[in-house]
């Protein structure tokens, strides 16, 4: 009896799995249709670790004006610019090769975003990303987890990688999530969070009045204390130094100075 229930068991068990494997199945299929369905500029920006990006407006890339100089920055352009578009090609490419026209594509897209996010429809678009706190917050405890905004510390791209501006203590930060630590900083420019501020007034905080004080005991540690710290290290610092220099200063016998030892070792008194 009790080895007929553990076959009922393990029959049950095995059904059991098959329709785990049956649902995941399912599941990779719906989400391959899915992924079918989604173009090029929607797929980059679904990706974990692109959070940071919009999706820029097609009509805007296929305007040449608004790629102009880009060029001769990207390698592998046409290609590149035919993979962002959806663009079909008859080339056959290897799988090397297509890597690196994946690669060119996001290096292109980045630029591309840099200069998109700086019209009045990039600006809206990530506009409703920063009320959505997809940027993250500040880290500092005393803003209070004010949303934040990327930016830049240069416009030259492969410089800097991305950063996070809080508007409320005007300083920036280092992402929390180590995947947006690899994004490149041009992709978002040293202008766009301050030009976004500017263009929605109403986002910006009250600049930020607190500052952290330290006390020890709770009392506050007096500016002097730290003027102290300095000079009695530099007055034992002099000491040590004199005391560096008579050591090696040569005695009557020509050898360098010592102190007075007692035949067992131990200093003799003066």
């Amino acid at each position: 009896e009790r080895e007929r229930e553990r076959e009922r068991e393990r029959e049950r068990e095995r059904e059991r799995e098959r329709e785990r494997e049956r649902e995941e199945r399912e599941s990779e299929c719906a989400m391959t249709s899915e992924e079918e369905d989604l173009s090029w500029i929607q797929w980059f920006c679904n990706l974990k670790g692109n959070e940071f990006f919009c999706e820029v407006d097609e009509d805007y890339i296929q305007d040449d004006f608004n790629l102009t100089g880009l060029r001769s920055c990207v390698p592998n352009y046409d290609y590149a610019l035919d993979l962002i578009l959806d663009t079909d090609t008859d080339d056959d490419l290897n799988d090397e090769q297509q890597e690196i026209v994946d690669t060119a594509a996001e290096f292109l897209y980045g630029l591309i975003h840099a200069r998109y996010i700086l019209t009045a429809r990039g600006t809206s678009a990530m506009m409703e990303k920063y009320q959505n706190v997809d940027f993250g917050r500040c880290p500092r405890v005393l803003c209070g987890g004010q949303p934040a905004l990327p930016v830049g510390q240069t416009d030259v791209p492969r410089t800097n990688t991305v950063k996070i501006f809080c508007p409320k203590c005007r300083d920036i930060y280092y992402p929390r999530l180590r995947r947006h630590s690899n994004i490149d900083g041009a992709y978002f420019g040293t202008t766009f969070p301050h030009l976004l501020l500017q263009t929605y007034p109403d986002l910006q905080p009250s600049p930020a009045t607190s500052t952290y004080i330290p006390k020890i005991y709770g009392f506050k540690i007096h500016p002097s204390a730290r003027e102290r710290q300095q000079e009695y290290a530099k007055e034992r610092a002099k000491q040590q130094a004199l005391v560096t220099q008579l050591q090696r200063r040569p005695s009557a016998t020509g050898r360098p100075a010592s102190p007075a030892t007692q035949p067992n070792g131990n200093l003799r008194k003066r």
